[in-house]
């Protein structure tokens, strides 16, 4: 299988910060999200690539052992209990121990063979520093889930529960969360080695484009038909927000494209209780059809007047 460059697929390089892979994914994310993209396999490829780098580039932890071990991170906590046991290895052999055994590994392979053949290491082993608890205790794999919501669930606070190697875990979203933020739940992956710690769950959100509000940051757009009528003399025009819908009373001679703002009536303002961004909604004129005689007439004598 050919490696995947993580940082390539993001369009960033290894110095970029966290707030730029953020932003690298968002981007990303929605050119390739399979809702916009139906039916095209390279797309869902992409997008999958995408989410894959983005758990591991965004997840600080994770983002150190790629740098340090590439495509073969995963393995890094296994490379470093075998340097742990090369290391006890070598203290016997020149110390009077007994010696180990790396059989287990298969006949003629022993601990610096496999992990030379992995990480791609040159002859003379891994180095006689002993590196992590000398108790052999070692934290469980961390996990990463994905979370679907769509813009209205991700702007109010509600529990959801889900399954995570065959146990249930229950949290509370908090509203404003956003697309690709990530969470860290402590103690939820795997379980850990020789008594070591679980490792942590790490859950992205996944909002994707909803078809009548566009979020931007806090604020939301949206738009309205007005009629012609409406447009030149004034009235009123219904509204929807993300809780309901609000009348709006449109001035005399609107012209096409004019934006509004409705304060406090975008999205709520993530782990900010009572906060919201703003509501801008632009009006569509949409011009009469099937005219009558008389209403050609009407117009006619407008235009000439």
């Amino acid at each position: 299988m050919a490696y995947i460059d993580y940082y390539k697929i993001l369009g960033v390089d290894k110095s970029a910060t966290q707030d730029d892979i953020k932003k690298a994914y968002r981007k990303l994310a929605r050119k390739l999200h399979p809702d916009l993209n139906p039916d095209d396999k390279e797309a869902e490829k992409k997008f999958k690539e995408l989410n894959e780098a983005n758990e591991v580039l965004s997840n600080p932890e994770n983002r150190t052992k790629y740098d340090k071990y590439g495509e073969n991170w995963k393995h890094g906590e296994e490379y470093e209990k075998a340097q742990q046991q090369e290391q006890r290895q070598y203290q016997q052999q020149n110390y009077g121990g007994g010696g180990f055994s790396g059989a287990d590994f298969g006949e003629g392979e022993d601990f610096s063979d496999f992990f030379q053949s992995m990480f791609g290491g040159s002859g003379g082993g891994f180095g006689r520093s002993s590196r992590g608890s000398s108790s052999g205790k070692f934290k469980g794999q961390d996990v990463h889930a994905e979370l679907n919501l769509n813009l209205k669930d991700a702007a109010e606070t509600h529990p959801q529960t889900f399954e995570i190697n065959g146990k249930k875990v229950r949290i509370t979203i908090p509203a404003g969360v956003y697309d690709g933020q990530q969470i860290k739940l402590k103690g939820h992956g795997s379980p850990g080695f020789n008594g070591g710690p679980s490792g942590d769950l790490y859950i992205t959100f996944n909002i994707p484009a909803d078809p009548d509000f566009e979020r931007i940051g806090d604020d939301l757009k949206t738009k309205v038909s007005i009629d012609l009528y409406t447009a030149v003399l004034g009235g009123d025009v219904k509204v929807n927000t993300l809780n309901g819908s609000v009348s709006l009373k449109v001035r005399p001679e609107t012209q096409n494209g004019t934006t509004v703002r409705l304060k406090g009536k975008g999205f709520p303002v993530y782990k900010k209780e009572g906060q919201s961004g703003d509501l801008f909604v632009t009006y569509e004129v949409k011009l009469p059809t099937h005219l009558t005689d008389k209403q050609k007439e009407l117009f006619e004598q407008l235009k000439n007047s």
